[in-house]
């Protein structure tokens, strides 16, 4: 089984990380247009594909990178200590990212995005080296329906139905009783326990696409099956929706079909067009954010620290940009655009350098 550098998943991974610094840092969060929002509960806007998109990457890139140890014969006991070892620094890193500035411990938050991608790497990856591809599938449909199955049918504790509603849900239940520390909106959590199981699926659909990349059918194939099986995969999730809807807070199985399926689509048609066709000029952003992926979501947060809170002519530097764009006639929706625009720019300029010093920041 040959292996070429995909160029494709290089820039959808860079991309995807612009894409989640430019949700996460607008210029104003009262000035935000609706699709870089996320849904306030239920349903699904162009802002919730992007986690799940960067998770569907962990997968197929477990695939590539471990397919290449294990046909040089590497041990798999070594492989499983630098599996937990580097989920253990993703996470430690996710958990200083939620102390800072003010590092007060008794409003630590355990769980955070970095955790959850934590937890899913190493699960993916233990599931990998010690799982066929149709057992993988079988893990991930059944992690989905035991889901389902669970949310929908147990009654959450102190109610004599199941329930769905914010923080009361089975997964909030669950997770104030076994979720250390605080809590994102108090009484659940968007990256809990709980709700991180059906994350891992997310993964597992990446290990699957992986797999049939590094199969042996003929590339054209390969990129129509990625884009057959993700369009069927986002029709199933939509009619599971009917009765499980899609919520990216409690990351329901009919939102990781939509998802992985969607994700399946772009990195098909991206394969397609990067890959076979060789349309590459355009992909360069994408794969300077990409060679440092990780690094490049740690630096935006310590970067937000400066632009956020450091006062500049009264107000942080973030509002006083917003609001000078406004003064100057600029819509105020715009203008917070333009800041998170900036910002991506701003994160750009040390991957580039990294890049083109070829540093690669493996946590």
């Amino acid at each position: 089984m040959s292996q070429q550098r995909l160029i494709s998943l290089d820039a959808l991974r860079g991309f995807t990380i612009a894409a989640m610094v430019l949700v996460n840092f607008p210029g104003s969060w009262r000035y935000v247009y609706e699709p870089l929002e996320h849904a306030a509960w239920n349903g699904i806007t162009p802002t919730d594909f992007i986690y799940p998109f960067f998770l569907f990457i962990v997968g197929v890139s477990i695939v590539l990178a471990f397919s290449k140890r294990l046909e040089s014969d590497t041990s798999k006991a070594g492989l499983y200590k630098k599996i937990v070892i580097r989920s253990l620094k993703i996470f430690a890193v996710g958990v200083f990212l939620s102390l800072i500035p003010y590092f007060n411990f008794a409003e630590l938050r355990v769980t955070g995005v970095l955790q959850r991608i934590a937890i899913v790497f190493m699960a993916c990856a233990f599931i990998f080296l010690k799982t066929s591809f149709r057992t993988q599938a079988w893990i991930g449909a059944v992690i989905l329906v035991a889901y389902w199955l669970a949310m929908t049918l147990i009654p959450t504790p102190g109610y004599n139905q199941p329930m769905l509603d914010p923080g009361v849900n089975l997964a909030a239940w669950f997770d104030s009783l076994f979720l250390p520390g605080k809590m994102w909106q108090g009484d659940w959590d968007p990256e809990g326990f709980l709700s991180t199981v059906p994350a891992i699926a997310s993964g597992i659909a990446g290990l699957l696409a992986g797999q049939l990349l590094l199969s042996d059918r003929q590339p054209h194939e390969k990129a129509n099956l990625l884009m057959v099986a993700g369009f069927f995969s986002v029709l199933a999730g939509y009619v599971w929706s009917l009765t499980f809807p899609l919520n990216k807070n409690i990351w329901t199985s009919s939102y990781v079909l939509v998802t992985a399926g969607a994700a399946s689509l772009a990195l098909g048609a991206a394969y397609y067009i990067i890959d076979l066709k060789k349309y590459t000029r355009w992909t360069w952003p994408g794969i300077v954010f990409g060679a440092n992926a990780i690094a490049v979501y740690v630096l935006a947060d310590l970067l937000a620290i400066v632009f956020y809170t450091i006062p500049f002519g009264g107000e942080s530097l973030n509002m006083h940009f917003v609001l000078t764009l406004i003064a100057a006639g600029v819509a105020p929706k715009l203008a917070s655009m333009l800041y998170a625009i900036l910002f991506v720019c701003i994160n750009f300029i040390p991957a580039y350098i990294l890049y083109r010093k070829k540093i690669f920041i493996k946590l």
